[in-house]
C-alpha cells in the first residue's frame, strides 16, 4: 500500500473538533473531500469559546468535505457507541479515528479536586481508549486505517509531573494508548501515532487558561498541526506507526523550510510547549523559549 496524496472519500471520526486544533485538522481533510464526523459536546454557543458542532460542520462542508455533527460526551460508553453507529450508517465505514478531545487543569496535587482529576482521566486517557476500541471493528474493514492521538511523547522527566501530576498522568494515558495499540494492531495494518506541537498553539486554551494574549502572540497557528496531521494520515499505515511526532520535525523531514506562515507577523522567540524533550528543542533551528 502506497502513501496517499489525498484523503478524498476517507471517513474521519473525531472527538472534539468544534474549534481549535481539531477543527483545523478537519478543515484540511475537508479540502481533500473527506467525510468528517465531529463528535463533541458543544451544541449551543459558549460565552467564552468559539464554535459548535454545527458551525464546525458548516465550515467543513464549505471547505469541500462532508460533515456529520454529533452531540457526544466521550465519557458515556453508550453515547459513543451510538454516534459511531450513526457515522457508519451515513458514510459506510470509518477509516481514521482522531482522538482530539482533552481536558486540562495545570494544578498541583493539593489544588486538584477529584472531580477535575476524574474529568481529565475520563476524557483524555479513558476517552482515547474507548473511541479507539469502539472504532476498531470498522478500522479493520478499511484499507487505510489510522488512529491519531493528539498527545505528547512519553518523556519521563519529573519536570513534566511536578507542577501538574494529574494532568500529565491523563495526557500520558493517551500516549500510552499509542505505545500499546500501535504494537497490538500492527498485524492488522492499522497505524496508531501521536502528534504534538513544538510550540504553543494559538487556541482558546492558550488565551483563556495558559497565558492570555501575550502567549497567543508567541504561539503558532493550528495550521501547523493540521498540515502535520495530513502528512501522517496520508502515509501508508503499514509503514508508519508507533511514532510520537513533533510537528516541526515531521514537516522539516517532508521538505518544509519556511515556518513563518505559522506565526504570521511575529519573528521573536516562540513559546515552547509542554512535554517536548530537550533534545528536540536543541535539534531544531527555531528560536523557542522553554516554558518550564
Amino acid at each position: 500500500m502506497a502513501n496517499l496524496k489525498t484523503l478524498k472519500g476517507k471517513t474521519i471520526f473525531m472527538s472534539g473538533g468544534s474549534r481549535g486544533i481539531g477543527l483545523a485538522i478537519a478543515l484540511r481533510a475537508a479540502r481533500d473531500g473527506a467525510n468528517i464526523a465531529i463528535a463533541a459536546k458543544t451544541a449551543e454557543p459558549h460565552p467564552k469559546l468559539p464554535g459548535t458542532i454545527y458551525t464546525a460542520a458548516k465550515e467543513i462542508e464549505d471547505a469541500g468535505g462532508k460533515a456529520l455533527p454529533l452531540l457526544c460526551d466521550i465519557r458515556d460508553d453508550a453515547n459513543v457507541q451510538a454516534v459511531i453507529g450513526q457515522t457508519v450508517e451515513k458514510f459506510g465505514g470509518i477509516d481514521i479515528c482522531v482522538n482530539n478531545a482533552s481536558a486540562i487543569s495545570l494544578t498541583g496535587t493539593e489544588a486538584t479536586s477529584m472531580k477535575r482529576y476524574d474529568l481529565m482521566n475520563s476524557v483524555n486517557a479513558r476517552g482515547t481508549f474507548l473511541l479507539s476500541k469502539l472504532c476498531l471493528p470498522h478500522l479493520k474493514q478499511s484499507e487505510h486505517a489510522h488512529i491519531l492521538n493528539l498527545s505528547p511523547p512519553l518523556d519521563m522527566s519529573p519536570k513534566w509531573f511536578k507542577n501538574h501530576t494529574a494532568y500529565t498522568m491523563a495526557k500520558y494515558g493517551m500516549s500510552m494508548c499509542t505505545l500499546g495499540m500501535s504494537a497490538e494492531f500492527a498485524h492488522l495494518g492499522i497505524a496508531v501515532n501521536s502528534l504534538w506541537p513544538l510550540t504553543a498553539i494559538d487556541t482558546a486554551a492558550v488565551r483563556n487558561v495558559l497565558g492570555g494574549d501575550q502567549m497567543a502572540k508567541m504561539s503558532r497557528t493550528p495550521d501547523i498541526l493540521s498540515d502535520s496531521a495530513h502528512v501522517i494520515l496520508t502515509k501508508d499505515p503499514k509503514m508508519f506507526t508507533g511514532h510520537f511526532v513533533i510537528d516541526e520535525e515531521l514537516l522539516r523531514a517532508e521538505g518544509v523550510t519556511d515556518f513563518s506562515k505559522y506565526a504570521p507577523g511575529y519573528d521573536g522567540p516562540l513559546a515552547g510547549d509542554f512535554f517536548v524533550p530537550d533534545h528536540v528543542f536543541d535539534g531544531l533551528p527555531t528560536k523557542v523559549m522553554k516554558g518550564y
